[in-house]
């Protein structure tokens, strides 16, 4: 029994290893984007498609990867897609053009998909004790916050150390002993069978329309908003998507049921998500090119300069957020957290092209420990509306939501961006000057986009209701 206890806990360690490399590596390249810009020649436009290449395959692919870890097995699908992001992880390393790079970044966001879509039913699965199962899901929940808090740190660290094919390299060892360590220590499953379907024509809709609009945004800088690339584009990508949700409507086994849309939790909780996740990962992103492009810091010292949020959300996700939230409710956190990322984003569109990181930097770096509460907080609640049977579903749902909320930020911000100092340049601005006032322009909407959240939690979300602990409480005091 205690071997069968342990293992439970060493298969948590592989899940959330596989966790903190899927979402460190969408962060981990913001630092060293502009060494690779040079190395590979990437213009400016293509430069965020090194973010996007990734997060586009992972947010589309994971619903159809979920219904497929339900076929195949779900370990069969974890496996895979380790295998698939190491291997993915070499040919990003060894790029030597964009175009290389951008194929291998879609390929590690492909293999991220299968592996991430599977994890929470594998960790529902192992842990059916609901204490067991609240303790192991908070230490996923950190793994995560950290991954996408000391990827710029580790990014820093690996560029200016080695190179920056290193940031990619370094997912080789580390998939290979994930692979071994889940063939030993998670459980073997059969799952249904192929014969019960998936909705590849659904997972071919929502992925291609996705893709679509980023790209639309991406190339907007060069278009216009207005010209008819962007607005045609625009029309076939919406078009694409809102074929999927008819298809969801009628297909026989839907990526997507949309009963899962009745629940209010469930709704809002995925929108606030997505309003503030392309708030929170464009920050990752722009406030990293601006230290370098504009303040002339390195690599590692970017990374060290980012070291203070990693720190306060990791800190704060793990030892604060679940004690607050079980006193004054998720929503109530939620709502506090949200408006400790708006002030922070309302401090960064003052920055100055000679800033003082003590004086203009650190205190934003601080509030955006926000985030520490506000992702718990988004969890708790996206899932207290699904009902039992629903429960993977929303899981995959909110993990959707969560990468296309990252890809939309970094694609809309960045062209804003880079729209705003393109004017500035053609008004006669210097070079310092221009790119400052684009990214304090970013910085503005991303304020807004967190604004939009705060508007969201507060209208539409709903406390969960406290019954479902009850019994745990109760059983807790009949034992003791």
């Amino acid at each position: 029994m205690s071997y069968v206890r342990n293992s439970r806990w060493t298969a948590l360690g592989v899940l959330s290893a596989t966790g903190l490399m899927t979402i460190l590596d969408g962060s981990i390249v913001t630092v060293a984007m502009p060494a690779i810009q040079k190395d590979l020649g990437f213009s400016g436009a293509e430069l965020s498609w090194i973010v996007n290449a990734y997060l586009i395959p992972f947010g589309g692919l994971l619903l159809l990867a979920g219904r497929l870890g339900d076929l195949i097995g779900r370990r069969t699908m974890f496996l895979a897609g380790n295998t698939i992001f190491a291997a993915a992880s070499v040919l990003a390393g060894a790029a030597t053009g964009p175009g290389l790079l951008i194929a291998a970044r879609f390929l590690q966001g492909v293999g991220s998909a299968l592996a991430s879509a599977v994890v929470l039913g594998i960790l529902v699965t192992l842990f059916t004790d609901l204490r067991e199962r609240g303790k192991a899901i908070a230490i996923f929940s950190f793994t995560g916050a950290a991954g996408a808090s000391i990827g710029q740190v580790l990014g820093g660290v690996l560029t200016d150390a080695l190179s920056w094919p290193w940031i990619f390299f370094i997912n080789v060892p580390i998939g290979v002993i994930t692979v071994v360590l889940a063939l030993l220590a998670l459980p073997a499953d059969r799952g249904v069978g192929l014969a019960a379907g998936a909705d590849v024509i659904g997972a071919v809709l929502v992925t291609t329309g996705l893709m679509l609009g980023i790209y639309t945004v991406v190339k907007v800088e060069e278009y216009g908003w207005l010209a008819a690339h962007t607005l045609g584009l625009g029309a076939v990508s919406l078009a694409l998507l809102a074929a999927f949700v008819a298809r969801q409507a009628t297909a026989k086994a839907p990526l997507m049921p949309l009963r899962i849309l009745r629940s209010r939790n469930v709704v809002g909780a995925n929108l606030a998500q997505m309003l503030a996740l392309s708030g929170m990962f464009a920050f990752q992103v722009l406030v990293a090119l601006y230290m370098q492009r504009v303040l002339g810091y390195g690599a590692l010292d970017t990374g060290l300069a980012m070291l203070p949020a990693a720190v306060g959300i990791g800190s704060i996700s793990l030892f604060v957020s679940a004690r607050l939230s079980a006193r004054f409710g998720a929503r109530t956190v939620l709502l506090a957290g949200l408006v400790l990322l708006v002030g922070a984003m309302l401090l960064l569109t003052r920055v100055t092209v000679n800033a003082d990181y003590v004086a203009h930097l650190l205190p934003p770096m601080l509030l955006i420990s926000g985030g520490g509460l506000v992702l718990p907080a988004l969890a708790t609640l996206g899932m207290s509306g699904a009902r039992e049977s629903d429960a993977g579903l929303a899981s995959g749902l909110f993990n959707t939501t969560q990468q296309v909320g990252m890809a939309i930020g970094v694609a809309v911000l960045s062209t804003m961006a880079a729209s705003r100092t393109g004017e500035l340049l053609a008004a006669g601005a210097g070079q310092a000057a221009a790119l400052t006032g684009g990214y304090r322009l970013a910085f503005g909407i991303s304020a807004g986009l967190l604004l939009a959240a705060f508007a969201v939690a507060l209208v539409v979300l709903r406390q969960p209701a406290p019954a479902a602990a009850e019994p745990a409480q109760e059983e807790a005091v009949a034992t003791s």
